[in-house]
């Protein structure tokens, strides 16, 4: 059996020759063997090489897009003048650098003012030369008001280019002949966006305040199709009424479907019930003036002055008138005290002679009622509610489902509760509806597609697909070029290796495994012996080693 130092050196002394080996057989190839082999290796090279950066994608990010003609030659040259190198996408509206670059180089060329987004502002004025004439500056003035305005409207999200045209008529003394300066905005909207009604007058109140002495009026907006945004004409600006009109009636019926929702839901559940509401809003805005007077004279009235005045007369009759009975006595006197003072004299029919006349004057305070009602805006005129409940599902002692709908009581007390939630107003014209009814199963459930069709299911194939090229790339250029080359230069193992090989265990076990090469189990006595002699005659000193390790093994044996 051999020794352990034996076995450490057999693997090194091996390897080295198998190395020498290698060599010798490179060498002894042929010039043209030789050049197909790198030319083999070179390709295998490189088609692996070639997959992996094809894997890896792009390593270009966008620089800027959608760039004029002029700033795209005046970018392009700048990024050449400083050594970046670029590329153009297909469309030529944008330029790409590389993507650790794109920051840094975006920042170098707004220091220099690129992109200029194919308009000057007021940076014209900064190039003033020295005796230009007033008309000169203001056309410059107007020129960069115009491009700072297109780059401010330009910065909103829906908006791709603007262009702003003003008009500034020249001022002069006569009120009469007095002209407001107008605008007109020219807007290109970015695909699938819109302007609102807010968005438009936000851009409109923008202008108007850029430019001394106009007003909203006088700013008109038309979008790339040539549709007028802004409508002079328009009743809802010219009623002043909040373009978001509609999403506070939204709000006002969401809450009244919450508080229904909230004083149901624990009656019947979760989804067996559905309510809707509709809200009858008046943005109308009123003002309104009465002056009213009562009716006089009135109960509750104060009487403010009074004035009665009396006025009695007496007529003593016919004197000295001719007749029989003017030569008559007179009557008999009779004393005031026994007979009370008449208050005038009467005739012989009994009449009272004299007049009498009573006026009385009476003036009420003047009760007047002054009302000055100013409406607010958004008041509910009425409300419309209706509330479907689901049949509730029970079990039947058998164990049978049943469908049963809801009581006539349990309804009524539905309703009263909505009517109160809803602060039902009867004055109003507020209408409420609750009917119950089974509610149709519908499946919702999405039918589940096809794993081919799945959009997850075919990234992750993608993914996958990548890297099993490359795997494949690799694999190919092993066996098809790397392993044959290698079975070409590398040398076969001698008699000796193999036997070494078979040769397994470790020193200093009893129970030592030793294999025999299939060389050595078929081959004759004869042959065995030849080989043998041949390895003492090769390396004595391991057949020396042997033999002392068998009668060291032998001598321990025997004691």
């Amino acid at each position: 059996m051999a020794t352990a130092d034996t076995i450490a050196a057999t693997p090194a002394s091996a390897m080295n020759a198998r190395l020498q080996q290698i060599l010798q057989n490179i060498n002894a190839l042929s010039q043209q063997q030789k050049l197909a082999a790198a030319v083999a290796l070179g390709l295998a090279i490189a088609l692996v090489v070639g997959v992996l950066m094809w894997n890896r994608g792009p390593d270009y990010g966008v620089l800027f897009s959608n760039l004029e003609e002029r700033d795209g030659g005046q970018i392009i040259a700048a990024l050449q003048q400083q050594n970046v190198p670029y590329r153009m996408s297909s469309d030529g509206r944008s330029i790409l650098v590389s993507q650790d670059q794109v920051h840094d180089v975006r920042l170098r060329l707004a220091a220099e003012g690129l992109p200029k987004g194919g308009m000057v502002g007021f940076e014209l004025m900064d190039t003033q030369k020295l005796g230009v004439s007033q008309f000169n500056e203001q056309v410059n003035y107007q020129r960069a008001l115009e491009g700072e305005l297109s780059r401010t409207v330009q910065s909103i999200a829906s908006v791709m280019s603007a262009r702003v045209h003003l008009a500034m008529p020249k001022q002069t003394a006569f009120l009469r002949d007095d002209q407001k300066p107008t605008a007109s905005v020219m807007v290109k909207l970015r695909a699938g966006r819109v302007l609102d009604a807010t968005q438009i007058a936000g851009i409109v109140h923008l202008v108007s305040s850029s430019v001394p002495r106009m007003s909203e009026s006088g700013v008109s907006i038309v979008n790339q199709n040539g549709e007028l945004l802004t409508m002079k004409s328009d009743p809802l600006r010219q009623a002043g009424l909040d373009p978001t009109q509609l999403e506070y009636v939204r709000e006002v019926e969401a809450s009244f479907i919450r508080r229904i929702e909230t004083i149901v839901e624990p009656l019947v559940g979760k989804g067996n019930f559905r309510a809707q509401v509709t809200a009858d809003v008046d943005f109308n805005q009123v003002e309104q003036t009465a002056e009213t007077y009562k009716p006089n004279p009135s109960p509750d009235q104060a009487i403010r002055s009074q004035q009665t005045s009396e006025q009695l007369s007496r007529d003593a009759g016919a004197q000295g008138v001719p007749g029989a009975l003017t030569n008559q006595p007179p009557a008999p006197a009779t004393a005031p005290i026994t007979t009370p003072a008449v208050a005038g004299q009467t005739n012989a029919n009994g009449t009272q002679l004299g007049t009498s006349n009573r006026s009385a004057v009476l003036n009420y305070e003047l009760d007047r009622t002054v009302q000055h009602v100013k409406q607010s805006l958004g008041q509910i005129k009425r409300l419309s509610v209706a509330v479907v409940v689901n049949h509730r599902n029970t079990t039947l002692p058998n164990g049978d489902p049943q469908v049963v709908p809801p009581t006539d009581e349990e309804i009524a007390r539905i309703t009263n509760l909505v009517r109160e939630a809803m602060g039902y107003n009867e004055g109003r014209g507020d209408t409420l509806n609750v009917a119950s009814s089974p509610f149709a199963i519908t499946d919702t459930a999405e039918p589940e597609l096809p794993l081919w069709k799945d959009p997850e299911m075919l990234d992750l194939g993608k993914e996958g697909l990548k890297y099993l090229v490359v795997i494949a790339a690799i694999l190919f250029a092993y066996f098809a070029v790397v392993r044959p080359l290698m079975r070409t230069v590398a040398p076969k193992k001698s008699e000796e290796e193999e036997e070494a090989e078979g040769i397994e265990g470790e020193e200093g076990e009893e129970d030592a495994t030793v294999s025999l090469s299939g060389a050595a189990t078929g081959d004759s006595y004869e042959a065995r012996l030849a080989r043998a002699r041949e390895m003492a005659r090769s390396d004595p000193k391991m057949v020396a080693n042997l033999i002392k390790e068998w009668m060291g093994v032998n001598e321990e044996g025997r004691k």
